[in-house]
């Protein structure tokens, strides 16, 4: 993954489902008619045009290699416990979270090191706090999350009490601003709390700023100059880099390691949320920029293709790993990988 490192610390993986949601149908597909997009979905569209997703994050066990600064690592956290049930209707959200598919595997969050998200909408960051147990002071008190209306401020506690959080620097000044054209999607109680715990990334942007780059332009630099070290509070190197993919959000990053096996593992955010996104043209309606998208999706799936990648697609209801295969189209397709 990163020549200067031969031999990287490598972890295991664990796939966390952290709960089924559904997301409308014409916000994940963007300006993609329901005639195309709901063939390729099939039945599973329901009354109310909302597709099934899923809430996809992993847990990194230190393996062997180059010695590990971190232990357990959590990337990517799902809404969490924190939304109220006219939120949870809207999204006809599961009844779980991070919290019990960590307990299924055994783990404690108190026992994990380090924490990453792609980015800090609720769906990918909601659970880096959660709702307080009985008998239990919060860490934080304030407003609190919701789609369906203001509520009374509630308090919350640090989901992974002793973990630094890794973010880009520019999803966290937007996030904070609320930049999105959601206007409900960074929230306060998954925010507020964490101002001295986020540890900010400044990774390299695929294009310099201020260049538009033709629809199918590649960067001059390949990924592997593009990546960002995650390093702990030491500075002793994780094996864990991060890469920039813009155009959901403007500070949107990739999370790569290497297993066991010693293939590069590559946690993708919503530049590839399902297997259905594959296209060029399958920009959510929720991108703050759908061009830049199209564009970062072509050459994220041409360095996957190149470097035989193993993708963890971020939202896939069924087997999120993929490898990534050059068609003769000009394009793409993702091939099931098993863990």
């Amino acid at each position: 993954m990163d020549p200067s490192n031969p031999d990287p610390p490598r972890y295991d993986f664990k796939l966390l489902r952290a709960g089924r949601f559904k997301l409308d149908g014409g916000s994940m597909f963007g300006l993609i008619p329901r005639v195309v997009w709901a063939r390729a979905v099939g039945d599973q569209v329901d009354g109310k045009g909302r597709i099934p997703v899923q809430h996809n994050c992993l847990l990194l066990t230190a393996a062997s290699g180059g010695g590990h600064a971190f232990k357990r690592v959590v990337i990517e956290t799902g809404t969490g416990n924190k939304l109220d049930q006219k939120s949870r209707e809207i999204f006809d959200l599961e009844q779980r979270w991070l919290g019990d598919a960590l307990a299924e595997a055994g783990v404690s969050p108190d026992d994990i090191d380090a924490v990453l998200v792609s980015h800090l909408h609720f769906d990918h960051a909601g659970g880096l706090t959660r709702l307080c147990e009985s008998g239990e002071r919060p860490d934080w008190t304030g407003p609190a999350s919701g789609m369906a209306g203001s509520r009374p401020d509630h308090g919350v506690r640090l989901t992974f009490p002793r973990a630094p959080i890794y973010v880009q620097a520019r999803e966290w000044r937007d996030a904070l601003q609320n930049t999105s054209v959601m206007t409900r999607t960074y929230f306060t109680d998954h925010l507020g709390p964490l101002r001295d715990r986020v540890r900010l990334l400044e990774s390299p942007p695929p294009f310099s700023p201020g260049i538009i780059p033709l629809r199918d332009q590649l960067p001059a630099a390949p990924a592997s100059l593009r990546l960002t070290p995650i390093l702990d509070d030491a500075g002793k190197d994780t094996g864990i880099r991060t890469l920039l993919v813009p155009g959901h959000t403007w500070g949107q990053q990739a999370i790569l390691f290497t297993d066991r096996l010693e293939r590069t593992i590559v946690f993708t955010p919503d530049v590839l949320p399902t297997a259905w996104h594959v296209g060029q043209a399958y920009s959510l309606g929720y991108d703050v920029e759908p061009y830049t998208s199209s564009v970062s999706r072509r050459w994220f799936l041409s360095e996957a293709a190149d470097h035989n990648w193993v993708l963890v697609l971020d939202h896939e209801p069924g087997n999120p790993l993929r490898s990534v295969k050059r068609n003769p189209r000009d394009w793409f397709e993702l091939v099931p990988v098993e863990s």
